[in-house]
């Protein structure tokens, strides 16, 4: 560092950042479709001219830590054919490296005069792309050619001119082409912001100086990352977890976690994961990989950069053909479930090497709840991102209604989905008794209840965690299971976690949708008695419950209050048939 301004690296690496946040806020302002704009689905970054991410905008992990391989194999395929005023676009991830089909990369090179300096880059959840069902979100697809439209590296702008035949082939190919190509317009704008700004960058640094900052940048987040590696105990730390089943025939996907940490380095080895399946939740390498970044970089203190030197440390393993790396055809549409989860199971790892530093388990990320029809002669297709919960942590209850730290998206407004769909959402709440028993209770499970006002529609779900709900930390109990059921209160239809065949609604039906509650911490004996009272009272927690998972007795007055006495004999019940369940 001793031949650059270290002021200047970081007002460098600040620009940088609000460079990509611009490009976030552009593209939300100028999205179409409710998946970008309103469930902020979508990323972007700028990358140097190597293709090595420098600058994240506040958008999507998951999408950010894969953003690497794309590149690499764009400037592989483009570099001596890229000028300005280019952008490229390409969604495939086994021809262009992808990472499933509704994500679109448009890409726009930056250059000053003739000289390539950088990459303003973007990724969107589009609408639909195509495919056997509405929403390109296929649980049921064995292969990725069903799944939707395929795009190679291709250009999309050729010096600033749109190249039409591209256009048109993605328009004839999607249900919604006016949401998707607006969409695409908005990830061009976005593209473009950031291309003036970084030009801009350049002309104020110098080319020179500002190409000694990039490689100074790498270097320092690498050093960064390194120094917390060496903090950690070094070990192997084992876990496991499993995904629920794609109908009958098909069985739970069993996830195998070894993670190392061995000095400055981790190796994340997936050795022992289930094959790949045939269905939608494969998981390709770079996406893969973004999961190890993600959970690792979630409990390093120090604040580094969230640039390419950071993963220089991290060596990640799939073996060819596991769900965490499947061999083409293999389908990947809803890969999102298997990040998350992969992202969890490094979070039980990490619970034996630095237990402070981590949640219990959650919900398991955003359930994909889809519902798609017509409303006379326009077509629809509702989805959101829906997310819910955290476990709790050594220091506090498990959050609600924030997203899983693999996606910073959000919940779209019941506002905007009764404005935008013939949908009516008749319940937003919480789930009382749902968050995992502990000294510190995990976070609430959150239910959405949709009413369909149009005739028919057809409903799709990606959710999980039914059959393996989330678990606690440290005596902390399990989050209560997710639930997908149609008419409760009429048929009482329950649908499976994964609705893999498409299931019909009729006018009025009402789909009633629960996440999984939060995991717990520490030994729910250890719980404050005012804690458990004021969770009754704001009902959090039902007096049975108070008395069964915590000892804690409320006397039947009001306001309500502690039984201290019967309170007493509670826990030492509980503790003796814990005590006696541990030695028989």
């Amino acid at each position: 560092m001793s031949d650059l301004d270290p002021f200047l690296l970081e007002v460098f690496r600040h620009s940088l950042d609000t460079i990509a946040d611009q490009m976030a806020v552009t593209l939300m302002h100028a999205a179409y479709s409710g998946i970008v704009r309103d469930s902020m689905d979508f990323s972007t970054a700028v990358c140097d001219r190597a293709g090595r991410t420098l600058a994240q905008g506040l958008t999507v992990p998951l999408h950010l830590g894969g953003f690497h391989d794309a590149m690499t194999r764009l400037i592989a395929e483009q570099r001596a054919a890229m000028a300005p005023g280019d952008v490229y676009i390409f969604n495939d991830p086994y021809a262009a490296g992808g990472q499933h089909l509704p994500d679109i990369y448009i890409i726009q090179p930056v250059f000053t005069a003739e000289r390539l300096i950088a990459f303003a880059t973007t990724i969107a959840h589009h609408a639909d792309v195509g495919g056997i069902v509405p929403g390109s979100n296929a649980l049921g697809a064995r292969e990725i050619f069903q799944e939707g439209l395929r795009l190679p590296i291709l250009k999309f702008l050729d010096r600033g001119r749109p190249v039409q035949p591209v256009w048109d082939i993605i328009a004839l190919n999607v249900r919604l082409p006016e949401l998707v190509l607006g969409d695409l317009e908005a990830q061009v704008a976005a593209a473009a912001t950031g291309g003036e700004e970084l030009k801009e960058l350049w002309r104020r640094l110098g080319a020179d100086r500002a190409d000694s900052c990039v490689e100074h940048l790498h270097d320092y987040a690498e050093r960064l990352a390194r120094a917390e590696l060496a903090d950690m105990p070094d070990g192997t730390y084992r876990f496991s977890d499993h995904i629920e089943e794609l109908g009958d025939d098909r069985g739970p996907v069993r996830l195998e976690l070894a993670l190392t940490i061995a000095g400055e380095q981790a190796v994340v080895d997936w050795t022992g994961s289930s094959a790949q399946v045939a269905g939608g939740i494969n998981s390709v390498l770079p996406f893969t990989r973004a999961c190890s970044y993600t959970a690792l970089r979630s409990v390093m203190a120090a604040e580094i950069p969230n640039c390419h030197g950071f993963t220089r440390p991290i060596t990640t393993i799939a073996p060819p053909g596991t769900v965490m790396n499947p061999l083409p055809p293999g389908a990947c549409g809803a890969r999102g479930v298997t990040g998350y989860r992969m992202i969890d199971c490094l979070m039980g790892a990490l619970a034996q090497a630095v237990p402070d530093r981590v949640t219990a388990d959650g919900n398991g990320g955003s359930t994909l709840p889809t519902i798609a029809g017509s409303e006379g002669a326009r077509p629809f297709i509702f989805c959101e991102t829906f997310m819910g919960t955290w476990g709790a942590t050594s220091a506090h209850d498990g959050q609600e209604g924030v997203p899983h730290l693999g996606a910073n998206q959000a919940n779209v407004s019941v506002e905007m989905i009764e404005a935008g769909y013939p949908l009516r959402i008749e319940r937003y709440a919480l789930v009382p008794d749902s968050g995992g028993a502990g000294r510190h209770a995990g976070g609430m499970a959150l239910r959405r209840d949709y009413r369909l006002l149009a005739d028919a529609a057809m409903l799709q779900v990606r959710s999980d965690k039914r059959s393996f709900p989330p678990h606690g930390l440290f005596g902390g109990g399990a989050g209560a299971p997710s639930l997908n059921v149609i008419n409760p209160d009429d048929d009482n239809r329950v649908l499976p976690a994964m609705v893999v065949d498409p299931v019909v609604l009729r006018r009025n039906d009402l789909y009633v949708h629960v996440t999984a509650g939060g995991g717990g911490y520490g030994d729910p004996l250890q719980r404050p008695p005012e804690a458990v009272l004021r969770d009754v009272v704001q009902g959090r927690v039902s007096r049975q419950r108070a008395r069964e998972a915590y000892g804690i007795v409320i006397a039947d007055m009001q306001p309500p209050a502690i039984d201290a006495d019967a309170t007493t004999r509670q826990r030492a019940a509980l503790h003796a048939r814990r005590d006696g369940t541990r030695s028989g």
